[in-house]
């Protein structure tokens, strides 16, 4: 994201000013920082209507909203000590009790639930291949633009803060639902992307596998200036804790909201203890992007990651439909591809 000069400037300015007031300033000044949050993301907005292709009209496109398909839509809400969330959950038409596969999809800024199903075209591909969908939703009085707050550093903790609430959440669909506990996973774009990363880290036990979309590593931020600085390639290189589950990455080498560099560290962490040297598989969508696929396996054969660039392809989620927001058409199909990667872990 190319920033303008004056929001840069209230950026340096609120980073000196921390460090000359200590810890007695602190609250004033990360209030004034989070005003401007709106301000980025706004900027991170007129970015994307310079970076992106021309999409098809959109009466040429399939809609697959909710509105068309034969399954059920349904509200929720979940609260625990940390607070409250709503959420939608798509239940396909084929579930008859037995259990099913379950996908956590987790937004981007600005978003909601009907917006990310629209633009990932996920809900059809429930209905195709028979799985459950939870959307958990971002409020506006935790974060102004909707964004899951991957940057705080309770946010990056397992039993506290959204962390609790998303894997409460996903419980409660479990225990309200047939869901094959060894079939459910957890994907995200953008600080979703970022927040999918945080779940999978923490949460071993319960995800079997992660996809992110433009997103960035465990722990890269600890508040709203080095989150900024890590969008652009400066990011912590945090620890890990644990191993490291399978992973499906996604990035634009184009990319000026969350710079590409950030895709690259999710995969290394992920293939550092490999020992296999990794595939490298360019390919190109027919009338759309071209795009390398780097798979790293282990020594068995067995896929553990892999990572996507696709080339002169900016923020935006591959293959999506042009009807959400944040999309580009032009593939590869970042939503089907993710589904392939989650059924090898069966």
């Amino acid at each position: 994201m190319k920033l303008n000069r004056k929001l840069l400037a209230q950026v340096r300015a609120a980073t000196r000013t921390l460090m000359r007031k200590g810890p007695a300033g602190t609250g004033a000044v990360i209030q004034e920082a989070m005003k401007n949050a709106t301000a980025i993301q706004r900027a991170a907005m007129r970015d994307m209507a310079v970076v992106m292709p021309a999409m098809p009209a959109l009466k040429d496109l399939p809609f697959t909203g909710s509105a068309t398909l034969p399954g059920k839509f349904v509200d929720g809400s979940y609260t625990n000590e940390a607070g409250s969330r709503d959420y939608k959950l798509y239940v396909p038409s084929s579930y008859t009790g037995d259990p099913v596969p379950l996908l956590v999809m987790l937004h981007g800024c600005t978003q909601d639930p009907e917006d990310f199903a629209k633009g990932t075209g996920m809900n059809a591909l429930a209905e195709e291949m028979a799985f459950l969908v939870l959307y958990p939703a971002q409020s506006k009085g935790a974060n102004p633009s909707r964004c899951w707050n991957w940057f705080n550093a309770v946010d990056q903790q397992r039993g506290q803060g959204e962390p609790s609430i998303i894997a409460g959440m996903t419980n409660t669909v479990m225990a309200r639902h047939a869901v094959d506990a060894g079939q459910v996973y957890v994907a995200g774009l953008s600080a979703g992307g970022a927040m999918a990363t945080i779940m999978g880290t923490l949460y071993p036990d319960l995800y079997a596998a992660v996809g992110v979309h433009s997103g960035l590593p465990f722990a890269s931020a600890n508040d709203l200036s080095s989150a900024m600085a890590a969008m652009k390639g400066d990011f912590r290189r945090a620890e890990a804790p644990g191993s490291a589950l399978p992973i499906i990455v996604f990035h634009g080498d184009q990319d000026t909201t969350v710079h590409p560099s950030n895709g690259e560290e999710l995969v290394a962490q992920v293939a550092r203890p490999l020992r296999r040297r990794p595939a490298v598989e360019p390919g190109r969508v027919p009338d759309g992007h071209a795009y390398t696929r780097t798979v790293h396996r282990h020594d068995d054969g067995t896929v553990h990651a892999e990572h996507w660039v696709v080339h002169g392809a900016g923020h935006a989620w591959f293959g999506g439909n042009a009807l959400g927001s944040y999309t580009d058409g032009r593939g590869p199909d970042a939503s089907r591809e993710m589904l392939r990667f989650f059924r090898t872990r069966r």
